[in-house]
């Protein structure tokens, strides 16, 4: 399974770009506009951080078909790169996806929440369909299943099209998103470092800091 990270917040994506194998980043219109700046210098500060060969997905905002694909073709010319345009799952959206996939524009369609849409979507010519798992077990249904039953579907009938999960409370959820099977996750900073993080680990590392500096104190290796 491979990571994005799910903000806007530059700061963290530069932190994270540094440190974590993420993938790229995915954004939407709730997630941009609360970073409060203008839009188009919000965005291409984004594609400087991550570089032109890591993902950017990136939603539209037009109703209709044609002006979606004009959002779309808007945004591959200014920022260029390994670009997804996120699409929300609908009559329109379905419509606009199956003519940039003629174009070779790839496109994730967000806001999934049934195999059925998933399949619609996949069938539509989306390369990434988006899942939401912690909104789906808001409603007492049963977020990781779903992501497991699209998996599972997309096998039986041979469809290419890869499942982002998307929307994650904690790291137990990702955890079991990767092991149903799913290809890819959007996920926080804060969940990030909770996937490494581990009591265990921790405890480890300072037993061996506390070992070494009792014969060798502060210096580390390029210091003997």
């Amino acid at each position: 399974m491979i990571y994005l990270l799910d903000t806007a917040d530059v700061e963290s994506i530069k932190r994270c770009n540094e440190f974590y194998p993420i993938e790229g980043v995915t954004t939407n219109p709730s997630i941009i506009a609360k970073e409060k700046k203008d839009f188009w210098e919000l965005v291409e500060e984004i594609r400087n951080i991550i570089g032109n060969d890591k993902m950017f997905h990136i939603q539209t905002r037009a109703e209709k078909a044609e002006d979606i694909i004009k959002e779309a073709m808007l945004l591959i010319g200014r920022l260029g790169g390994e670009i997804y345009i996120k699409i929300p799952i609908c009559e329109e959206g379905l419509k606009a996806t199956m003519q940039l996939n003629q174009m070779g524009i790839k496109v994730t369609m967000t806001a999934i929440f049934t195999p059925a849409q998933a399949l619609l979507a996949a069938r539509a010519g989306a390369s990434f369909v988006a899942p939401y798992v912690n909104r789906l077990d808001n409603i007492l249904g049963d977020g990781v299943d779903v992501v497991a039953q699209i998996v599972e579907e997309f096998k039986k009938h041979d469809i290419q099209t890869k499942v982002l999960a998307a929307s994650f409370k904690n790291a137990e959820q990702v955890h079991k998103c990767a092991l149903a099977g799913c290809h890819s996750a959007t996920i926080t900073e804060g969940t990030l470092k909770n996937l490494v993080s581990y009591p265990m680990t921790d405890s480890a590392i300072k037993g061996f800091d506390k070992d070494w500096k009792k014969v060798y104190g502060d210096k580390i290796i390029l210091d003997l």
